[in-house]
């Protein structure tokens, strides 16, 4: 993302251009930085340890926003440079709770707002304000970026890219692997620039039915107004789709 995809969006607009980056619920997109804001499986009870160096916190402490350190100073002299762990956050916070315990011993109750000091943590500002990491690269570049839903497929168009390629694959296949690495290059050259706008297309269909409040059914029989797709899987576009590339944009 940092060194082709910017890059190359940069490159080929100018400057004073943002970009919009739709990301998918994958669960590489979902991930953070190894300094994040993360409480489970980063942060232990007491300080030290196998935890993470996280980046500095804050807090609200009457109307002001404070700074807080996730590690201790070079100069602490019982854990010079090691993270602090739940319990001193939380104690320098005045939210530590004695009387429940550190960690659940299963994962937290969905609904659970106090049921471990872990799970009060996890409720602070700081914490929750956490963003993926790809999110705060595309951000730091001056860029904005769209967390699609999940299991909406429809609303992703890159996976009508995809499955175009994928077909493309399929038709020119041989069996052999020496073919599928020279296809390749070729099945992604074959899906052409106005195609994949009317895919585009197609997805803010899907938007605008949603918006005005159908629900997924009805929302199909509305877009399948401007084509006759039906959609099977998540991956897979269906031969229909190919058929409606040519026709006039609505």
């Amino acid at each position: 993302m940092a060194e082709k995809i910017i890059p190359a969006f940069e490159a080929a607009h100018g400057a004073g251009y943002c970009a919009l980056f739709l990301i998918d619920n994958s669960q590489g997109h979902s991930a953070f930085a190894e300094d994040a804001l993360q409480v489970s499986n980063r942060m232990n009870i007491k300080p030290g340890g196998k935890q993470a160096q996280m980046r500095k916190g804050w807090f609200i402490h009457d109307g002001i926003r404070v700074q807080q350190d996730m590690v201790y100073p070079s100069d602490h002299p019982s854990f010079p440079d090691q993270p602090k762990g739940i319990k001193a956050v939380l104690t320098e916070q005045g939210l530590w709770q004695e009387q429940i315990r550190g960690k659940c011993h299963s994962k937290c109750d969905t609904d659970a707002v106090a049921c471990c000091n872990m799970r009060i943590l996890k409720s602070q500002p700081d914490f929750l304000a956490q963003k993926p990491l790809v999110q705060e690269i595309i951000e730091a570049a001056g860029h904005a970026c769209l967390f699609l839903p999940k299991f909406h497929c429809e609303l992703n168009f890159i996976e009508y890219f995809w499955g175009s390629v994928k077909r493309h694959i399929r038709d020119h296949a041989d069996g052999s692997f020496d073919t599928l690495k020279a296809n390749l290059p070729q099945a992604l050259a074959s899906v052409q620039l106005r195609t994949i706008r009317l895919w585009e297309q197609r997805m803010h269909q899907w938007v605008e039915a949603y918006q005005s409040g159908l629900p997924t059914k009805e929302a199909q029989m509305e877009v399948r107004k401007f084509s006759s797709t039906k959609y099977k899987s998540h991956r897979r576009v269906p031969e229909a789709t190919a058929c409606i590339f040519d026709a006039p944009v609505a």
